[in-house]
């Protein structure tokens, strides 16, 4: 830990944290500790904390909201750098909204909803933000983010800042150019589209009580676990192999919507692999399907 000390205390990095429980940063509440976090600011300290990451060959990833991660009981010999509430500021100019990668999409969905502007209903519950929707291209009830996206702001690996449009990010199913490039998200722009307000605002009730009915919102989980597979729903195939409530330890497959797997007391991330390494076996030998995890699981095992 002296050594970490050592290269960033007292550099304009932002905030910094030593030994930090992850659990306290993801959405599973889950994790061990990770030997440095740091909290940037502004673009300019980003770029000051990988430059000193990099000088001294440290291990290093970056994370917003936590929502998409499982990391493991042993924590993460490296260095994470959070954007998240520290990196949040957005704004609406003309027909761009503009939203730094920490801010949570539901703000951002909110902005818009509130200004009477469409395409952001369908997405404006799922629990992350910008950052981290946009390196998933996040996506829900047939909206995704590159349906909406205009042009994405990223520092790359060389630390250079650069803009690419829509139709340059590679967007795919959960997938975009910047887990294949080790990009950083710095800023989002969406281009807006007027609607009528009423129409928008019964839009956005109505998925948000789908969202509130079906899923189990009220327990800390990372949101769907598996990707979709061809021609199947994750989560009604874990329903018909009977696996609804399946429990280990304080990892359970969510009652209310078997695509969750839920954190009903203390689970530890063996647990919640262990769930899934069991659901994973099961579908296999009773469908002949493969279900691939849409969550990211970190650190090691």
């Amino acid at each position: 830990m002296n050594i970490y000390k050592k290269v960033f205390d007292g550099k304009n990095i932002g905030e910094i944290l030593y030994d930090e429980p992850m659990k306290n940063h993801t959405t599973f509440k889950i994790g061990g500790s990770c030997d440095v976090m740091i909290f940037p600011k502004n673009e300019e300290q980003i770029i000051n904390a990988i430059q000193l990451i990099k000088q001294n060959d440290f291990a290093y990833r970056i994370i917003g909201n936590g929502s998409n991660l499982l990391v493991s009981d042993e924590g993460l010999r490296e260095v994470v750098i959070k954007l998240h509430d520290n990196f949040n500021d957005m704004k609406i100019e003309g027909d761009i909204l503009t939203a730094k990668s920490g801010a949570l999409l539901s703000a951002v969905s909110k902005l818009a909803i509130n200004n009477s502007y469409a395409g952001f209903e369908a997405v404006s519950g799922i629990p992350g933000d910008i950052g981290g929707a946009i390196t998933m291209n996040a996506g829900a009830y047939g909206t995704e983010m590159k349906d909406i996206v205009h042009r994405v702001k990223v520092i790359d690996i060389d630390l250079n800042v650069k803009y690419f449009n829509c139709d340059e990010m590679d967007f795919s199913y959960r997938h975009s150019r910047v887990q294949d490039e080790k990009l950083v998200v710095l800023e989002v722009e969406f281009l807006l589209k007027k609607g009528d307000q009423q129409e928008i605002l019964n839009n956005f009730h109505d998925y948000t009580e789908r969202r509130t009915s079906k899923q189990p919102l009220e327990l800390p989980s990372c949101g769907s676990v598996f990707k979709r597979p061809e021609g199947h729903f994750a989560g009604q195939l874990i329903d018909e192999a009977g696996l609804r409530g399946y429990r280990y330890n304080d990892a359970m497959i969510s009652e209310k919507h078997c695509g969750f797997i839920v954190n009903v007391g203390d689970a530890k991330c063996s647990d919640v692999v262990a769930v899934i390494e069991h659901v994973q076996k099961v579908v296999f030998d009773k469908f002949n399907v493969k279900l691939e995890p849409e969550v990211r699981i970190i650190g090691g095992r």
